[in-house]
């Protein structure tokens, strides 16, 4: 008798232990989620064309979240799905897309250089983690879904396996953030916002229109941006396509700085310069094949009647013979200390 009430009082108390670890578990989780590196280098390097804050109509590719649906389902292990985006991000191409209907309405991503412990990293996080997820998705999943009877692929691994709704993180206040995240951040969001007008140009009127855009309207959407994060964001580069972006002594140090990393497949941090009152934030521009319509080597990427319309909006133009995944400028955003 008094063993059995030694063995339920033994049970009880590891059952509260238990639980417990299990409330602090989800607290941890949490937090763990804000501070893995695949969180950060997702925003910095797929949000460009993923964003989980697009409109369904005003949206340049599918966001995140509908990779990891697509993706993950009950069987799919960390290792598959590392393995898979390694493979995909390496080669994307329409034979080996699990997303058709993203293929047919965005046609198939460019392929872009990223260091492989980049894509784990992103990757690693995507499958342990739920991600933000614009207020339309759900509803469009679960329609799309029922479109194919339910035989589409994933079923919502890290969401209860398709029993709970991924809820959209806290949006973090840009000023409780470190100094260099802070500038990225500012960065980031003007990134997106100039690229997805850009992207959404070249999709649905060409190359040539997308030029017309950058011509007159990119340094506006900058500076809107400029004044939604009170701070001074620019883009300056050591060959460039307008003579306002040309960088000073200063930036063309920073520049080399960051060709060196990248060429050396470096991950990349942010350079963070402080004064007394401000801080100052430099952060690499990197080609992409999408890039290299307007920037890569003419004749060869740069199609002749880009490369005439070039000569006409930009007759000091520097800014051609680029390839992938090559430095051709940086951000430069400056804002008062807090």
């Amino acid at each position: 008798m008094k063993y059995t009430v030694v063995l339920l009082a033994s049970i009880f108390i590891l059952s509260c232990n238990n639980s417990d670890k299990k409330e602090l578990s989800a607290f941890e989780k949490s937090k763990l989620a804000n501070s893995h590196p695949g969180k950060k280098l997702m925003e910095t390097n797929c949000y460009v064309c993923h964003s989980p804050t697009a409109s369904h109509d005003d949206r340049i590719g599918p966001p995140m979240v509908a990779i990891k649906r697509h993706y993950i389902d009950d069987s799919t292990t960390k290792e598959q799905f590392i393995a898979d985006m390694q493979a995909w991000i390496k080669n994307p191409n329409e034979t080996d897309a699990k997303m058709r209907g993203a293929v047919r309405r965005f046609g198939v991503m460019p392929k872009q250089a990223f260091p492989e412990e980049t894509i784990e990293k992103i990757a690693d996080y995507m499958y342990d983690f739920e991600i933000d997820q614009p207020e339309w998705f759900e509803e469009h999943f679960n329609e799309e879904k029922g479109k194919h009877n339910g035989n589409g692929q994933g079923k919502g691994k890290g969401m209860g396996h398709g029993k709970r709704k991924h809820k959209q993180q806290a949006q973090t206040n840009y000023q409780d953030l470190p100094y260099g995240e802070r500038g990225l951040k500012y960065a980031l969001t003007t990134k997106a916002v100039l690229g997805k007008n850009l992207m959404g140009t070249i999709q649905k009127k060409g190359t040539l229109e997308a030029l017309e855009f950058c011509n007159v309207r990119a340094y506006p959407l900058t500076d809107s941006m400029a004044v939604v994060h009170n701070a001074s964001i620019k883009r300056v580069s050591d060959k460039p396509r307008n003579p306002k972006n040309k960088a000073n002594s200063e930036e063309l140090e920073y520049i080399k700085t960051f060709k060196t990393l990248v060429e050396d497949k470096k991950e990349i941090s942010p350079i963070v310069k402080e004064t007394e009152d401000d801080v100052r934030v430099y952060y690499p521009i990197v080609t992409n094949t999408m890039c290299l319509q307007c920037h890569g080597k003419p004749e060869t990427n740069i199609k002749p009647d880009v490369l005439k319309s070039l000569s006409l909006l930009y007759p000091e133009d520097k800014a051609k013979g680029y390839s992938e995944n090559q430095v051709r400028g940086i951000w430069n955003v400056s804002f008062k200390k807090n």
